[in-house]
């Protein structure tokens, strides 16, 4: 989630897709809780560690907009940190802390709600066998926390099931993912789109592919909900891009 696309060898080649263009309606929720327009990479100063590019969420704003033009403002929340296990983010770690403080800042101080969390990861957890078969428990874990302590308990969540992973246990974690069976979470599988030049990271257009596909099961699992006729109170709503990941090793 945190976007590789277009990264090679460290370096992003700076080539930002139509699809991923800034829009007037399209806000991030930056590193100093600040909101500003959204722009590729979207996790440039959240997954400081590696270098980010093209990820999933500006195609996934666009898609969303032209299926549903009356949806109103969109905020998004980046929160991936590359490279991490599924353990990582238990309830109480640091990354999940960090996740709740992001999510509560978003609604903070105007008319906002989550309307859902986008999930891509796993990537990690294909390397050791007991992280794989344990990960689907892991998972629903993360997914009913996160709805707990947002006190949103049917928020919809959209994963996607891994293109490939770092190990030899990519099956058992693809499994893991599309066998996830809890309300108002539904899975798109990233199997197939074309890889970086690393075998690892999804591609640029890949990622494009990967935004629209994730829109259009979002839309499904939610109705529009009426924008205020005042551009002051429109609804702003914040689409909660954590955990994601295209993570690398």
């Amino acid at each position: 989630m945190s976007g590789r696309g277009g990264v090679v060898n460290d370096t992003w080649d700076g080539v930002v897709p139509p699809e991923c263009q800034a829009n007037p309606f399209v806000f991030r929720l930056n590193a100093a809780l600040a909101w500003e327009e959204a722009r590729e990479p979207l996790h440039r100063d959240i997954d400081v560690q590696k270098t980010c590019g093209v990820g999933p969420g500006m195609a996934f704003t666009s898609s969303v907009l032209k299926m549903d033009p009356g949806i109103g403002l969109i905020g998004l929340v980046p929160c991936a940190i590359g490279g991490t296990n599924i353990s990582e983010w238990r309830r109480g770690g640091r990354l999940y802390n960090h996740l709740l403080t992001r999510a509560q800042a978003a609604l903070h101080g105007g008319d906002r709600l989550i309307r859902g969390i986008l999930w891509y990861q796993g990537e990690s957890d294909t390397i050791n066998y007991e992280d794989a078969r344990l990960y689907k428990r892991r998972l629903e874990k993360i997914f009913n926390h996160v709805r707990s302590d947002l006190l949103s308990p049917l928020l919809p969540v959209i994963q996607v099931a891994l293109a490939s992973g770092t190990g030899p246990y990519v099956d058992i974690i693809r499994k893991a993912q599309l066998g996830i069976n809890l309300p108002n979470v539904r899975c798109v599988d990233a199997y197939g789109l074309q890889l970086d030049p690393d075998g690892l990271h999804l591609s640029t257009q890949a990622q494009v592919r990967l935004g629209q596909m994730l829109a259009d099961a979002f839309l499904q699992l939610t109705a529009p909900l009426p924008v205020q006729s005042s551009g002051a109170n429109k609804r702003f709503h914040n689409f909660f891009l954590d955990f994601f990941l295209r993570w690398v090793r």
